[in-house]
């Protein structure tokens, strides 16, 4: 054999022997899933989060042919669970639930996180947009934004809000709220809903920016009464609840919205494919009547949708956090 022809016969070789090395790993992302896949939530059983996390995992598990677990990791404002998934595996066998507080919020409030949400998850796909709904005691001297405004401007350092806790989208969307109208309010924290539902029954709070989900049946069953909600367009349920933005404070949007995440790093192969899926699972009438009955908007979003999303959610509230002076903890 001349030198020539072994030269070109090895070089065909090493292509060979690249080709087959690629090969593999492309047959791994093309015949994904073929092992059961772990959502982690980064709260408790039954909180949004979870139900969607439930909702889609089942049905990309008749997909897939594989088993979808929901691995719910409580903890710390939801820190605990996005430390779990940011550290996983970028193989596309493990991905996040992750909400407006545990993907924007956090990082801004909580020092030393050990991660970064933005930087260490790859968005998948926005599963639902949820609305909070501004309540107040049935028996309060005012019934809209406005009222509100008003009676609290005149009384500083006197009107209360709850929340669950701080940096929750119902303590932000109240900050939003005092900003806006230039009122001081204090914020008194409960570790459960029960508890401040229950104080605010009792006129002992001013108001609260609750989940669409848990205030509605408040409202119907006149216990309490709505004076707004936040997302820019009015809820189904409560058609004759105006929003925020309507009562004054133009552009004001402040939703509970939760979508699918992957470690930096997945392939993309595999964040399209479920992307696809989920987009498909999310437009069964089935799961959307589910979604329309907590007045949950889906909107149909590529990854590069969601993450432009995502980008813009933070920095809306690295804004508010620096003109309301938000305190790292």
């Amino acid at each position: 054999m001349s030198r020539s022809v072994a030269t070109i016969f090895s070089r065909a070789l090493a292509m060979l022997a690249l080709a087959g090395y690629a090969w593999p790993a492309l047959a791994a992302e093309g015949d994904y899933p073929s092992k059961p896949i772990t959502i982690v939530v980064a709260y408790a059983p039954g909180g949004q989060g979870d139900t969607f996390a439930r909702l889609v995992g089942d049905k990309l598990s008749a997909v897939y042919k594989q088993p979808v677990v929901v691995n719910n990791k409580p903890g710390v404002a939801g820190t605990v669970g996005t430390s779990i998934a940011a550290k996983s595996k970028n193989d596309g066998y493990t991905l996040f639930l992750g909400q407006t507080g545990e993907i924007t919020v956090n990082r801004l409030l909580i020092k030393d996180l050990g991660y970064d949400p933005i930087k260490e998850f790859t968005p998948v796909v926005l599963i639902g947009n949820a609305p909070l709904v501004m309540l107040a005691p049935m028996d309060a001297p005012y019934n809209n934004v406005a009222e509100f405004i008003a009676q609290a401007r005149a009384k500083p350092g006197q009107f209360s809000f709850g929340s669950v806790g701080a940096g929750t989208p119902g303590h932000l969307s109240a900050t939003a709220l005092a900003l806006g109208g230039k009122l001081d309010m204090v914020h008194v924290p409960y570790k459960g809903i029960g508890p401040l539902m229950a104080d605010l029954m009792a006129n002992r709070l001013q108001a609260f920016f609750s989940s669409a989900s848990a205030a509605v049946p408040q409202v119907k069953g006149g216990k309490l009464k709505a004076l707004a909600v936040t997302t820019p367009q009015r809820m189904n349920s409560l058609p004759n609840v105006p929003t925020v933005a309507e009562s004054g404070l133009p552009g004001f949007s402040y939703t509970l919205w939760g979508g699918l995440f992957a470690p930096v790093g997945t392939p993309k192969s595999v964040i399209d494919s479920l992307n696809k899926e989920t987009n498909a699972i999310l437009a069964l009438p089935e799961v959307k009547s589910r979604l329309d009955a907590d007045n949950v908007s889906v909107p149909r979003n590529t990854p590069e949708e969601f993450a432009a999303y995502v980008r813009a959610e933070a920095a809306k509230y690295e804004k508010l956090a620096q003109e309301a002076k938000l305190k790292v903890e």
